[in-house]
């Protein structure tokens, strides 16, 4: 019986969000899925960053995703699997090798058409020092938790992609990391030493953050860490986000309601990627009567973004207090049809194109895009409805920063030699000789952004274009130049490296 009320809660819950007015093909963290194939619309789609912008494409699947997406691809942006709850799927798409029966709970079976309602629920990550295995950690909600719908388990599950042809397997599943009562959301930050992962699941009312360290050899429990913020008894506190930088991590959104009106707040820390040890920075209480669900960083991990349905606000991280949170962006009243449901701000996504797109939790169909989240204020300038997707859909994928490197001269910088080169960037340019059109693959340091240059054998200029911040790769496609040789110099953080260039054109 309570499983019903609770299963109609939830519908409700969906319901009411909906009618609330109120890393480019750049590696690992390129890809958007959206859709599922029982929607209104019927429609699927795959979002692919490219550059500084991106491209949309209808497709059909078997994996459908309504609200929770863990994905990961190869430096190349070709995807490698993907989970929403239900199973793992594996790069064509459908059920990877024993990639079935994730989350055992009668509220997987309850949602096994859609993919699981719950943000943030799963996330990939590459095992360190193993190209070939993989680690997903994953949570469900619970009819029986002690309050609301929390999770009663922290899972993972391993897969080896050197198995079943390429495709990979799933060699173990469910494997219990954690039991208690936890909130919804996951997050991970890469360790200090440029190796290891720090994983983050929050408490029960999201009060503390229970804290894991993944390693090549183990999966470590490191404890609680409790802190006095306020709580979230709902089962759900915002997205749960680190910075690009590793250096700050911040959750927020609605803790409470009086009446009709909601009661909001972010919390912003202060994170050691040597000890994995979080301190409170500040709590923004910015209630502003609407529900609120969304947080994350920009690019530089300069300003925090947090949303309710109807405001979106940017705070300066570096302000310590100084400067208060601004308003940025107000949602209209655009309806979107069909359905017809109003457009309003839901989930937040920092893309590997430097942007950053809002889901909606009504107008189901349309993503929000901010253009500068780098540039304080208005600036960011944030595009309402936009793009259409033509998909149903309101979550976004949960992507760690895959490309933060070590933290040089720290600590736990003990895993470099001092005599290794520095700054090379792994600059690599394919095919090469080429007639003009060619890639560039590099890992710009600690993800700052970058410039790219060819020259002449006479030391001109003959192009120029700049690298923006969690790029790796890039498809060049240079004006009709003479044959010859060129010299291809990369630029970012006061440190270059140059590569030979052989043009050649039939």
């Amino acid at each position: 019986m309570r499983r019903n009320s609770i299963l109609q809660m939830l519908f409700l819950l969906i319901i009411f969000f909906s009618i609330e007015e109120t890393a480019l093909s750049q590696g690992r963290n390129s890809i958007f899925f959206m859709g599922y194939h029982d929607a209104p619309t019927s429609n699927e789609a795959r979002m692919v960053f490219t550059g500084t912008s991106y491209n949309l494409s209808l497709e059909q699947r078997d994996i459908p995703f309504i609200f929770t997406q863990g994905n990961i691809a190869d430096e190349n942006g070709n995807i490698l699997m993907s989970s929403n709850g239900i199973f793992i799927a594996d790069a064509t798409g459908d059920t990877m090798l024993d990639g079935g029966g994730l989350n055992p709970d009668l509220f997987t079976d309850d949602w096994k058409q859609y993919g699981l309602p719950m943000p943030y629920a799963n996330l990939f990550l590459p095992m360190p020092d193993d190209s070939n295995k993989y680690v997903l950690f994953h949570q469900v909600a619970d009819y029986n938790a002690p309050v609301g719908l929390d999770a009663l388990e922290i899972y993972y599950s391993n897969v080896d992609l050197s198995m079943n042809g390429g495709l990979g397997q799933v060699i173990s599943k469910n494997n219990i990391a954690l039991s208690g009562v936890f909130s919804w959301g996951i997050a991970a930050c890469k360790h200090g030493n440029g190796r290891d992962w720090w994983i983050v699941a929050m408490s029960d009312i999201a009060t503390g953050m229970h804290v894991f360290l993944l390693t090549p050899d183990t999966l470590q429990y490191m404890g609680l860490q409790t802190f006095p913020v306020t709580g979230f008894p709902y089962g759900f506190a915002g997205q749960p986000v680190f910075s690009p930088d590793g250096e700050k991590f911040a959750f927020g959104g609605s803790y409470g309601i009086t009446g009709m009106n909601y009661l909001s707040c972010v919390s912003l820390f202060d994170f050691d990627r040597c000890s994995g040890i979080f301190s409170l920075d500040t709590v923004i209480d910015y209630s502003d009567n609407y529900l609120s669900t969304a947080t994350t960083f920009s690019p530089s991990s300069k300003y925090l973004y947090f949303a309710s349905v109807k405001y979106i606000y940017q705070y300066d991280t570096d302000s310590f207090g100084l400067i208060p949170y601004q308003l940025v962006a107000v949602n209209d009243t655009f309806l979107s049809a069909p359905p017809v449901f109003y457009t309003d701000f839901n989930l937040m996504y920092l893309a590997a194109n430097g942007k950053i797109y809002i889901s909606s939790g009504s107008s189901v169909l349309d993503l929000h895009e901010m253009d500068y989240p780098d540039s304080a204020g208005v600036l960011c300038n944030v595009n309402l409805h936009n793009i259409h997707t033509n998909c149903f859909f309101r979550g976004v994928p949960n992507h760690p920063n895959y490309y933060l490197g070590r933290l040089v001269g720290s600590v736990c910088d003990s895993l470099t030699s001092v005599s290794e080169i520095e700054h090379d960037f792994k600059f690599k340019i394919l095919p090469n000789p080429n007639n003009g059109n060619f890639k560039i693959m590099y890992l710009l340091p600690q993800n700052t952004s970058g410039k790219l240059e060819i020259f002449d054998i006479n030391g001109r200029a003959v192009y120029s274009q700049n690298l923006p911040q969690w790029s790796t790769l890039q498809f060049i496609s240079l004006p009709k130049i003479s044959n010859g040789v060129y010299a291809v110099k990369i630029i970012s953080d006061n440190f270059s490296v140059t590569k030979k260039l052989i043009m050649y054109h039939e």
